[in-house]
């Protein structure tokens, strides 16, 4: 995905040194935006292997609402878990797993008296107004809130998607994301919206346009260095197509929150081995 090797080569070439709350320190550029279009393939980096089934399960566990770890544990999918421990959550005078007002929450109940789910459930208007209004420049989630972004050891890192119905049949999405890890994380990130649009697409009756990505602070941390370095000398091979299994039903915001993995099909998938890298918490 040569988007992905050109994101990289920017940070390298235009980034400067950065502490960070980390520790660790950075390499980090403002400003970036790069853009894929969902109809040439699906947006997947193939010059390392990433666990399609973890973008998957993470986006689902997002939209239903859930913030617990262990839900998403449960799943098999333990990158949250540096985040869960009984160190991190007593922190915030939580239950070690219970990671407070994050992604899920702010997604379906933005607002609301944590944890009660009293608050605005974006996703619900988000397919509404997409269904009812589909001209709206109004069709916004929101993952940062003021009010509470200091009370959880991670705020929203992808703060804001925005899609657009255009000639009322194609939809697009935008997201800002305001700090990335480029390494790690943006793969993630990259192949979870394109993931989500096609979701949105399928159960408002719309077929996939772009996916526009916008960064702040992004970033690749300074033990990631050799990890780019050898991502970088690997070419990119082509994209693999997104299906949709036992589907046809799945429509409406009901059918948004009833996807299950077994209804994804990405096919012919190829890419380079798995090149490891610590997580900065």
């Amino acid at each position: 995905m040569k988007q992905y090797h050109d994101l990289l080569k920017h940070i390298l070439d235009n980034g400067v040194r950065h502490e960070d709350r980390t520790g660790v320190g950075t390499i980090s550029a403002f400003g970036y935006q790069t853009r894929f279009d969902l109809r040439e393939g699906f947006p997947i980096v193939t010059t390392k292997k990433v666990p399609f089934r973890w973008v998957a399960e993470e986006l689902f566990w997002f939209l239903s609402g859930s913030t617990s770890e262990k839900e998403l544990n449960d799943r098999g999918v333990d990158i949250w878990a540096e985040w869960a421990t009984e160190e991190q959550t007593a922190r915030f005078k939580r239950n070690e797993g219970d990671l407070g007002p994050v992604y899920g929450y702010l997604w379906r109940s933005f607002g609301g008296d944590y944890p009660k789910m009293n608050g605005v459930d974006q996703i619900a208007r988000l397919v509404n107004e997409i269904e009812t209004n589909p001209n709206s420049r109004r069709l916004i989630v929101s993952g940062w809130d003021p009010r509470v972004c200091d009370e959880v050891a991670l705020p929203p890192c992808h703060t804001l998607f925005q899609f657009k119905v255009e000639n009322g049949r194609t939809l697009h999405c935008q997201l800002y994301q305001r700090s990335a890890d480029a390494f790690l994380g943006v793969p993630f990130n990259i192949s979870s919206y394109a993931l989500m649009t096609h979701l949105v697409a399928h159960v408002t009756d719309l077929e996939v346009g772009d996916f526009i990505h916008t960064f702040g602070d992004l970033h690749i941390y300074s033990n990631h260095l050799n990890q780019v370095n050898e991502i970088l000398t690997r070419d990119p091979r082509p994209l693999p197509t997104l299906e949709f299994a036992d589907a046809d039903a799945l429509k409406g915001l009901d059918g948004l929150l009833n996807f299950k993995y077994e209804n994804l099909k990405l096919n012919n998938y190829q890419s380079w081995g798995k090149i490891a890298a610590p997580v900065a918490v």
